[in-house]
């Protein structure tokens, strides 16, 4: 346990301090009254010995009851407290990593697998909360009980006592052997649970995959394997339990025994009186418990460290892409204006750039299309006019301003970005479309559908906007799933609108049609003032659209080698015409089929 690690511990303790030194003190209560009870048992029954009047005895007891009872109740508060923070720290530490989490780049939690992402803030954020908690309380209990009880015991007979304690090293070892085991075993069933609940959600969702084929039998086979497997890891652990727990009341018992066949001789010769050998028992029966928690104890601290350690490299990640100390204020109202110099974009770890020197500006109400080959670059242009990739200082400007200057909720509320796949939440359709903007009105969403061309569909849904859309919109089709993720993004009226192939699922007619409709909308909402209309970049694949626009970037291995108009760029030998080429060739094979 480094001076790091501990380091940690009291970072996180530090803001909860007087709750812990609250719960803290109530454990010095409770070890002292605990230490007491057993010293009044041995004086009642000494009285007892001696002759007594009933009167004094029943005094004695009923004080060791309110003691006894005060015991409970300030051990109880103790737990409340000293619990109640390991709950306040797991509650900040989640709410803190979502917080970070949600200032990432699309690409670091892409990359990084949500799975870890997932267990570093549930599963390591618990092992925390049990470090913070349980095991904070439980190696104080156990120091105040050892630095309490044994002063006691030896003061009554301090051979007696140390043979009484001599077996709980044993004890302590024999946890500690067996806790190792059963953290591992409760891993491996936590394991097989969650891949058992990863088949039942993975099934759920394809569960129309697993009709067409027939495949229902396959799956019952997969999921009881893994049931098999979840069942042997809880057997395992069951096993483990049932083996260690007679154990230590094994311990216990020749512990205890130990002392009665010592203490025998004591009482004979006279050094020990029947109540100092009561005591010694009660004593020793109290150091039973948190001798034998200390070795789950240590297991659970130790393995809390490391996961704090875990969600500590998480926090410390910094996202690449981050809005700027001073971000500039905003300016004139965007017009959509796009201007790229020298644009290089390059992943992390990658080998070569996605974008090399890529140069070109877009005008005000331009529909200008790009297109290339798999891989030329394309998606990575959309990205980096949202920022969700970096881009240096100085590459890509939008109205005349750095983009890199700008706060990004006010770049990202001027470029709507829309990808292929639109990601749709559990929801309604309406909460769905107003996602950008959650308090806009029902007027704003119906219109934003309307210049999706979704408005038609909706009419055909019972419950209308309504319609709950299921989980990643599996109730909807492709084509509708894409144009309602186009409408979430009308509905913010972004000058510049990015589309990242977010038609590919959208026949030709209905694509024309909903270009015409987004340019005539911000044609009309300008006004005289602002006649030029709403700028597209439309990203395809599909040339045929793309014939229908002012312009055409043509990007090829990340680099940009040729732009124009359509009929330009099929007067020119290059990568347009063979693409074309290539795309025509394709559908006079469709249509000959």
């Amino acid at each position: 346990m480094g001076a790091i690690r501990l380091d940690l511990i009291g970072r996180y303790l530090r803001p909860h301090r007087k709750v812990v030194l609250r719960g803290m003190a109530a454990l010095v209560v409770v070890n002292l009254l605990s230490v007491s009870i057993p010293l009044l048992v041995r004086r009642v029954i000494d009285d007892l010995q001696d002759g007594f009047a009933l009167q004094d005895v029943l005094a004695q007891a009923g004080l060791i009851v309110v003691l006894a009872t005060a015991m409970g109740a300030v051990r109880l508060y103790s737990r409340m407290q000293v619990f109640g923070v390991g709950r306040q720290v797991e509650a900040d530490l989640k709410q803190q990593i979502f917080d970070h989490l949600l200032l990432q780049e699309p690409g670091w939690v892409q990359t990084t697998g949500s799975g870890e992402v997932i267990s570093r803030a549930t599963s390591d954020v618990e092992n925390v909360r049990r470090l913070l908690g349980f095991a904070v309380l439980s190696l104080t209990n156990t120091a105040l009980a050892y630095a309490l009880t044994l002063p006691a015991m030896l003061a009554i007979d301090p051979w007696l006592s140390l043979a009484a304690v001599g077996l709980y090293p044993v004890m302590l070892i024999v946890v500690r052997l067996f806790g190792g085991r059963m953290m591992r075993q409760q891993r491996r069933q936590q394991e097989a649970l969650a891949s058992l609940s990863d088949l039942i959600q993975e099934d759920l969702s394809g569960i129309s995959a697993i009709k067409i084929y027939g495949q229902e039998a396959t799956e019952e086979q997969a999921f009881a394997g893994r049931n098999r497997v979840y069942r042997d890891a809880a057997l395992n652990l069951a096993r483990t339990r049932s083996t260690l727990f007679p154990l230590l009341e094994g311990i216990s018992s020749i512990s205890l025994l130990l002392l009665l066949a010592l203490g025998s001789g004591q009482l004979e010769s006279g050094r020990l009186t029947i109540g100092d050998l009561v005591a010694l028992i009660l004593f020793v029966e109290r150091l039973v418990f948190p001798t034998a928690l200390l070795g789950f104890t240590l297991n659970t601290f130790q393995t809390g460290q490391v996961s704090l350690e875990r969600v500590e490299e998480l926090l410390r990640r910094q996202p690449l892409v981050m809005s700027p100390r001073f971000p500039q204020p905003p300016g004139q109202p965007s017009r959509g204006a796009v201007e790229a110099r020298g644009l290089t974009v390059r992943y992390p770890n990658a080998p070569r750039p996605a974008l090399v020197d890529v140069s070109f500006a877009l005008q005000p109400g331009e529909l200008v299309a790009v297109v290339g080959p798999v891989g030329c670059g394309k998606t990575t242009l959309a990205r980096a006019l949202g920022r969700m990739v970096q881009v240096d200082p100085g590459q890509l400007w939008l109205d005349g301003v750095d983009i890199t200057t700008l706060d990004l909720a006010e770049l990202r509320g001027r470029v709507g970005l829309v990808p292929q796949e639109g990601y749709l939440f559990t929801a309604t359709l309406a909460d769905n479309l107003r996602y950008g903007e959650p308090e806009a009105p029902l007027e704003r969403v119906q219109e934003a559908a309307r210049q999706a061309r979704l408005d038609g569909d909706i009419k055909g849904f019972p419950d209308g906007y309504e319609t709950l859309v299921g989980e990643r919109g599996i109730t909807l089709s492709g084509g509708q799933r894409q144009r309602t993720a186009l409408g979430r993004a009308l509905l913010v009226q972004s000058p510049l609108l990015v589309l990242d192939d977010a038609l590919a699922s959208v026949d030709n007619s209905t694509a024309a049609e909903i270009l015409r409709s987004i340019r005539e909308e911000r044609s009309r909402q300008q006004g005289s003032a602002q006649p030029d209309g709403r700028t597209i970049l439309m990203i395809s694949h599909q040339l045929s659209a793309a014939a229908a626009c002012d312009r055409v970037l043509v990007l090829e291995d990340g680099r940009l080698v040729q732009q124009g108009t359509h009929n330009a760029l099929l007067a020119q030998r290059g990568t347009y015409q063979r693409l074309w080429d290539r795309e025509q060739a394709t559908e006079q094979l469709k249509a000959a089929g």
